[in-house]
C-alpha cells in the first residue's frame, strides 16, 4: 500500500468543499436540534434547495453567481416556512417523520422528468460555473504545499467556503449568546415553561428553523461550487451523515459540528483509500474493491451507534444540554 499517497489524500480532505459543506449543514442542524430541540431529519432537503436554487437561477434566468446564492438562501427560507407552518406544533418523532418525508418529496421533484428542462432530472445540472470563476481574483497557477496544493479555481472555491463557514459560525455564536438564544435553549428544555412566560414558542421555533435551514442551504451551495449537481447526492443517507458529523462534534455547540465534519471526512477518505488497498494487498481476500468501499459506510453506521451509546454529547458537547439523553 502506498501510505504516502493515502495520507496525502486524507490530509487533502480537511479543506475539501465536501468537508466545508458538511460543516455548514451540521452547524445548521445544530441550530435546529442542538439548540432549539427540533428533530429535523430532512437536512438534505435544505442542502438541495440551496444547490438547485443556485444553479437554476444561473442557468435558466442568467443570474450572476452572487444572485444565485441569494436565490438559494431565499429558497431555503421559503422551504422552511412551507415545512414549518403546519409541522412545528408537532413534537419529537412526528416532526422527524414529516421532515424526512418532505426532503424525499423534494428530491423526487428534482428527479422527475416533468421539469427536465429546468432541473436536469436524473442527469442533474452542470455548466453554471463561469460567473463564479470569472470573479476569481487569484492569479492562474498552483499554490500551497503538501496535500493542500491546489490551482486558482480550487482555492477560490475553498476560500469562499471558508468565508461562508466563518460567517455562519460568527452568526450562531452571536445568536446563542443573545437573549434570543437563551429563549431557544429554554424551548429545547421545556417549551411549556417558556410559553408560560409569555413567549411565542411557535415564532421562535420558526425563526430557528429558518436560520438553520439557510446555513444548511449555504452548505448545499458550497457543495455544488466545484462540480455538477446530482439528485442522487441529496438522499436520506446524506442527512444521516450530517447527523453523524453533528453528534461526533457535539450537538449543542458552535465549533463541534465543524470538528465533527472534519473528522468524519478524514475518516471517510482514509477508509476509502485503505480498504480497497487492503483488498488488493490480499489482507481482505474475501472482499472485492466495491465491497470494501461499501464497508466504510457500515463502519460509519457502527460508529454512530457507539457515539450515541457511549458519548452522546460528542467531543465538545455538554451531556446536560442534550434532551435525548435525559
Amino acid at each position: 500500500m502506498d501510505w504516502l499517497q493515502i495520507l496525502s489524500n486524507t490530509g487533502s480532505s480537511i479543506l475539501s468543499p465536501a468537508t466545508l459543506a458538511y460543516a455548514l449543514a451540521a452547524l445548521g442542524l445544530a441550530v435546529h436540534f442542538g439548540y432549539a430541540g427540533l428533530l429535523n431529519m430532512g437536512i438534505a432537503g435544505f442542502m438541495a434547495i440551496g444547490a438547485y436554487g443556485y444553479a437554476i437561477s444561473i442557468l435558466t434566468f442568467g443570474f450572476p453567481w452572487w444572485g444565485g446564492v441569494l436565490v438559494g438562501l431565499v429558497g431555503a427560507v421559503i422551504f422552511a416556512l412551507i415545512l414549518g407552518i403546519p409541522t412545528l406544533r408537532l413534537r419529537g418523532d412526528y416532526l422527524a417523520i414529516v421532515t424526512i418525508a418532505a426532503a424525499e418529496v423534494l428530491r423526487l421533484l428534482f428527479l422527475t422528468t416533468a421539469f427536465d428542462d429546468v432541473t436536469g432530472s436524473a442527469d442533474g445540472l452542470s455548466g453554471y460555473h463561469s460567473s463564479f470563476r470569472e470573479s476569481n481574483p487569484i492569479p492562474q497557477g498552483t499554490y500551497g504545499f503538501g496535500p493542500w496544493e491546489y490551482n486558482e479555481t480550487q482555492w477560490w472555491v475553498r476560500i469562499m467556503g471558508l468565508i461562508t463557514l466563518a460567517l455562519a459560525i460568527l452568526l450562531v455564536w452571536s445568536l446563542m449568546r443573545s437573549p434570543w438564544g437563551r429563549v431557544i435553549k429554554g424551548i429545547r428544555e421545556d417549551e411549556d415553561a417558556v410559553r408560560a412566560l409569555g413567549k411565542n414558542v411557535f415564532s421562535y421555533k420558526m425563526q430557528a428553523l429558518i436560520i438553520g435551514g439557510v446555513i444548511a442551504a449555504a452548505g448545499g451551495i458550497v457543495y455544488a461550487l466545484p462540480s455538477a449537481i446530482s439528485p442522487g447526492v441529496y438522499v436520506t443517507s446524506l442527512t444521516f451523515f450530517v447527523w453523524t458529523a453533528l453528534l461526533l462534534g457535539g450537538a449543542a455547540t458552535v465549533f463541534g459540528p465543524v470538528i465533527g465534519a472534519v473528522i468524519f471526512w478524514v475518516i471517510q477518505t482514509l477508509l476509502s483509500n485503505v480498504l480497497p488497498a487492503m483488498v488488493q494487498a490480499g489482507v481482505l481476500p474475501f472482499m472485492s474493491s466495491i465491497q470494501a468501499q461499501t464497508l466504510r459506510f457500515v463502519l460509519v453506521g457502527v460508529a454512530l451507534m457507539l457515539i450515541v451509546i457511549f458519548r452522546p454529547q460528542g467531543i465538545l458537547g455538554n451531556k446536560k444540554e442534550l434532551t435525548f439523553v435525559k
